[in-house]
């Protein structure tokens, strides 16, 4: 048996943001269906939660479905659809029992009514929890927050509520699904892929990377001290300057 990571003394990041990248391939290695992967997956955020809480992670963001996912075939988009629902039901009992607040990023217009109604309830029901911060990005595409953020930016200059003159790199964040979010500090992809994936892309600016050949359902809690213990490592510097 492996020994254990011990993080102590180490610099634990406040806000890491993850790709979960691997499900269909861990069940391919199985011979199960793609969906049986999905479930699988769904179960470790719930275990990475758990230990990002109990390592003293304070904000954790995870890919959950993209823009691009509505591409796949019908029947694995129905699939997720499915496994969505249940589990946003399941999250809002959750949240409450661990303290949890819960925030949904990305463009909600796609989804069913029902999903919506579910979503709006998980964060309104879980708003005043001030443990660990959990943040689901569903229909999620960077390029497109940034477009659908510069249009109400637009909007409003047009409307005389902005100034183009006065507009900072603060002002943009301020329009951004993340507004009110930190930067994530750690960037964590499963399953070997090396891409961000239009995840996240403004906010990653001055983000650590790190890859791992680990399929999502087999990542755990020694895989993110893993993931911790690199980015204690790395020599962090912004501008040129240490």
């Amino acid at each position: 048996m492996a020994e254990k990571i011990d993080l102590t003394g180490m610099n634990i990041p406040n806000h890491v943001a993850i790709i979960l990248d691997g499900n269909g391939r861990w069940a391919k290695k199985r011979f199960l269906p793609r969906k049986a992967g999905h479930a699988a997956g769904a179960k470790t955020v719930e275990k990475i939660l758990e230990d990002a809480h109990d390592i003293g992670i304070k904000y954790i963001t995870m890919y959950a479905f993209s823009t691009e996912n509505w591409n796949r075939p019908q029947d694995e988009v129905d699939a997720l659809m499915k496994l969505l629902r249940k589990y946003l039901s399941d999250c809002i009992e959750r949240a409450n029992k661990n303290n949890m607040r819960c925030m949904v990023i990305g463009d909600k217009t796609r989804l069913d009514d029902d999903i919506v109604a579910k979503i709006n309830e998980l964060e309104e029901c879980s708003k005043d929890n001030d443990g660990i911060t959990f943040i689901i990005a569903l229909n999620y595409g960077s390029r497109d927050e940034i477009r659908r953020a510069t249009t109400k930016m637009a909007m409003d200059c047009k409307e005389g509520k902005l100034n183009p003159e006065d507009i900072t790199e603060d002002t943009i964040s301020s329009y951004l699904d993340t507004r009110g979010i930190p930067d994530p500090d750690l960037l964590i992809r499963t399953s070997g892929e090396i891409r961000l994936s239009n995840y996240l892309l403004w906010q990653l600016a001055y983000t650590e990377f790190y890859f791992t050949d680990v399929l999502w359902p087999d990542f755990n809690k020694e895989e993110l001290k893993k993931a911790i213990v690199k980015y204690n490592q790395r020599d962090r510097r912004f501008g040129g300057v240490k």
